[in-house]
């Protein structure tokens, strides 16, 4: 069963397609552009073709292209399937409501639906936060590192079909997703199936360039050109991390040649501890200031 929280902007979504007005423009990272206001044009990678046109058709070929010429094959149809045994697997281990990083097409949101929990989809395409209001489930056009309604109260945080390679920085990944999480608060996230740690920057890439007879506007194009940084990671290097910032291992396992980590919130996140510090360092430094004032002259 999903744990009751009382109404949220979450309970109150904007019609099926509809733009959100309060969403900030992401930059190539997935975080959110703080130049630009409500309303402008959005530019990261993942609201532009290709990506958007292999979303409205429902499958690919996309790949992430390094510019050494690597590819990395993206599974559009299965995004833009049902969930299938390797996604059942994940989603049966989540507790309370629940946060879907980079949500794609929604398949996971929906079903969460289906299955009790209350759900939420964010993503930085309009083509894949349409179509997951179209499936009839809840989300928003947000990076991870926007303003998020519910932040502290979220039971279970998703990151998977790569999205732990979010901004290149499985670090500051884990720290915001620490944020979000109430406590002890689960995150689940995909890792790479072999013993990986490295940051890429990468082009999406169909290759086939546009359909023969049209023209993508220039800054779909100048945005799914430019490089932007992802990160691939498999369980043993993201454990490693994790540990290091007081995460707790729950669970790990594979379905479907897929690979899964499952980790508890830390007791205190990085940016609690941090903060603490810095509190104690200005508390001290204000007391010795009080007593020196104190002191005969």
């Amino acid at each position: 069963m999903s744990t009751t929280l009382p109404p949220s902007p979450i309970d109150a979504e904007a019609p099926a397609g509809a733009p959100d007005p309060h969403a900030a423009a992401p930059d190539r990272a997935g975080r959110p552009d703080r130049t630009t206001g409500p309303g402008s044009a959005r530019t990261a990678p993942w609201g532009a073709d290709p990506y958007a046109r292999a979303l409205r058709a429902g499958r690919g070929p996309l790949f992430l292209r390094r510019n050494d010429g690597w590819l990395l094959p993206l599974d559009v149809e299965r995004w833009c399937s049902r969930a299938d045994a390797a996604d059942l697997s994940a989603l049966h281990r989540c507790e309370g409501p629940v946060l879907d990083v980079g949500c794609g097409p929604g398949r996971l949101v929906a079903e969460l639906a289906s299955l009790g929990h209350r759900a939420l989809g964010i993503d930085v395409s309009e083509a894949a936060v349409a179509r997951t209001r179209r499936l009839g489930a809840a989300a928003l056009l947000r990076s991870v590192f926007d303003p998020l309604p519910d932040e502290g109260r979220w039971g279970t945080l998703l990151l998977v079909d790569g999205n732990i390679g979010i901004g290149g920085d499985p670090a500051a990944l884990l720290d915001r997703a620490a944020g979000l999480l109430a406590a002890d608060g689960l995150l689940i996230a995909e890792t790479a199936p072999l013993d990986v740690d490295e940051r890429v920057r990468v082009r999406l890439d169909d290759g086939r360039g546009a359909p023969a007879g049209t023209l993508a506007p220039a800054c779909a194009q100048e945005a799914a050109a430019e490089p932007f940084p992802w990160a691939r990671i498999g369980a043993p290097a993201l454990l490693r991390y994790a540990r290091a910032r007081g995460w707790r291992t729950a669970a790990q396992w594979s379905a479907e040649g897929r690979t899964f980590v499952s980790l508890r919130r830390p007791r205190r996140p990085v940016r609690e501890r941090r903060a603490r510090i810095s509190s104690h360092s200005a508390e001290s430094a204000n007391s010795e200031a009080v007593s020196s004032s104190q002191l005969p002259r």
